[in-house]
């Protein structure tokens, strides 16, 4: 479910770059993503 997310707000960034009135909030959720990604990364790893 993380990775369907981080696909959907992946997307979501690459249309920031064609409407620039959403532009600036689809980076941050896609930072928000990305941060929340590499936590589950490390978090995996210490289990």
């Amino acid at each position: 479910m993380l990775w369907t997310i981080v696909v959907i707000l992946g997307i979501l960034w690459l249309l920031g770059f064609l409407t620039a009135t959403a532009g600036g909030f689809i980076h941050i959720l896609l930072v928000i993503a990305l941060i929340v990604v590499i936590v589950q990364l490390v978090q995996g790893r210490k289990v």
